[in-house]
């Protein structure tokens, strides 16, 4: 069981209760923090205090001083007013994990929201009862305003809900509930819309990716280093143990057991190839960096996961800090990083499929030995290109721009939203580039046999042909392509 504000969230965690494997709680003590928080700002909206987000209006408004009796109507016209997203909805998914990180901050007691709030945004999770998001509109500054907005609008009887596949209206589902909209009262709509928890639902998406992706490279890799008959020399611990990057460690210890006990690498150790090109021998140094990457951001998201990221936070009673916890820049400029990251393993990956089309070391051209009246493997590379060129075109990093907004009083934002939307769009085209080198690879290591392979390469040999045959003539490859991109996003093909 999993303790909302008390217990420290992890990419595993999160996902697990989103996945509804683990269940998560508000407890007693929890309640307790909540419950204090909101008596504090209870004591400041009754005092003469002026305290922005509070009894002020917000952004460049906040120098005007809202009454008690407006204060509600403030509170709900903040989520009307914010939610401004366009394009297409957000999948269901995100929606799920954005509320259970916002449960989570909002559990920890600085935020000042009510505990009725909370308890139904958790029954909105429990109830697979997901709001409607469109991925357009936030600049990820002053938090993910827009889509926090949409976010929460059912919590007031506006916006609409996925239900399975369809979309209805929040009326319509709290009718069927039997549930009444909540009144938003004083520092609510503000605890709800501010924070980053757009940002980080895509960076959670797509570290889970990634880290698939990750070990996929790196069999994939193997797989190509076998067919071509590359060497494993590259890969000994006592050249990495001098150069010690953690990532290029890691790999380098990876594709020592991918080739364990394989005849085929060791049918040619003595051969005169002095080396192989460097998208077989630099595995380690080009992978271990993508995966460095990777940790750094992975590292930054489970700080952001227990973190507040709501404006302003609320101590004591005559104090409520306005900061900016809501920024996105930590998250951006690393979400830009592993976007890079990303793309690389696919740029290189890509140089290895062209390898074993050029027909070097017992392999036949484009991996068909009936060539001419057949072009084999020679088109799906093209595939490889194009993807990995939009992959480099999606890599202009977002956290380096910045566009003022609300009157200049947001003058510097991190559009992290789109840094995250990004990186999951090249990890989409990594997958189905690592497929078409899966494809490749498993047709090369037949022109190897009877040199048998690790037990690892031997499983995924079986697993790739179970859906895609030998290419003896041509064929249609399509098919082949769809079925290998559906192996990859279902994380069949086995990597550990």
């Amino acid at each position: 069981m999993f303790k909302y504000g008390i217990d420290t969230l992890t990419l595993e965690k999160v996902n697990k209760i989103a996945n509804g494997t683990l269940k998560a709680v508000i407890t007693t003590e929890a309640k307790i923090n909540i419950n204090s928080c909101r008596a504090k700002v209870t004591a400041i909206t009754e005092s003469d205090k002026v305290v922005y987000g509070i009894n002020t209006g917000f952004g460049p408004l906040c120098d005007v001083k809202i009454s008690k009796e407006e204060t509600n109507l403030l509170q709900r016209n903040l989520l009307i007013t914010h939610a401004v997203g366009v394009g297409e909805n957000i999948n269901k998914r995100l929606s799920k994990l954005m509320m259970i990180c916002k449960v989570h901050a909002l559990c920890q007691g600085f935020s000042g929201v009510r505990l009725k709030l909370i308890e139904r945004i958790v029954f909105f999770i429990e109830n697979d009862l997901l709001p409607t998001v469109p991925k357009q509109g936030s600049v990820g500054a002053s938090g993910d305003l827009a889509p926090l907005s949409h976010l929460f609008l059912p919590l007031i009887g506006e916006g609409d809900f996925w239900v399975n596949d369809e979309i209805y209206t929040a009326k319509e589902i709290l009718e069927i509930y039997n549930l009444d909209p909540i009144e938003l009262e004083a520092k609510e709509g503000l605890g709800l819309i501010n924070g980053t928890q757009f940002i980080l639902a895509h960076t959670i998406t797509g570290l889970a990716k990634m880290e698939y992706l990750l070990d996929l490279a790196d069999v994939s890799g193997a797989m190509s280093i076998e067919g071509y008959k590359g060497s494993s020399s590259p890969f000994k611990a006592e050249l990495h143990e001098i150069r010690p990057f953690k990532g290029a460690i890691d790999v380098a210890k990876r594709m020592r057991n991918l080739f364990k006990d394989s005849q085929n690498i060791a049918s040619h150790e003595n051969c005169e190839r002095v080396q192989d090109p460097y998208s077989m021998r630099c595995i380690p140094q080009v992978h271990g960096a993508s995966r460095n990457a990777f940790n750094h951001l992975l590292e930054l998201a489970e700080i952001e996961m227990n973190s507040v990221t709501d404006n302003p936070i609320v101590l004591s009673e005559t104090e409520a800090i306005s900061g900016g916890n809501f920024h996105g820049q930590p998250l951006a400029m690393a979400l830009d990083y592993c976007s890079i990251a990303a793309s690389e393993l696919g740029n290189i990956a890509d140089r290895r499929c062209y390898l074993l089309l050029e027909g070097k070391y017992g392999l036949p051209r484009l991996l068909t030995k009936s060539g001419g009246l057949n072009s084999g493997f020679m088109i799906p590379q093209y595939t490889t290109a194009a993807l990995v060129t939009e992959n480099k075109s999606l890599c202009f990093p977002p956290s380096a721009d910045s566009i003022p907004t609300s009157l200049g009083q947001e003058d510097h934002v991190s559009m992290g939203s789109i840094s995250g939307r990004k990186l999951n769009q090249i990890l989409e085209n990594l997958e189905k580039i690592l497929a078409i080198e899966l494809l490749y690879a498993a047709q090369a290591l037949e022109f190897r046999r009877p040199n048998t392979f690790s037990e690892i390469i031997e499983k995924n040999h079986k697993i790739i042909r179970a859906k895609v045959k030998k290419l003896e003539e041509d064929r249609l490859l399509k098919d082949d392509i769809n079925a290998l991109i559906q192996l990859v996003k279902n994380k069949k093909v086995i990597v550990k």
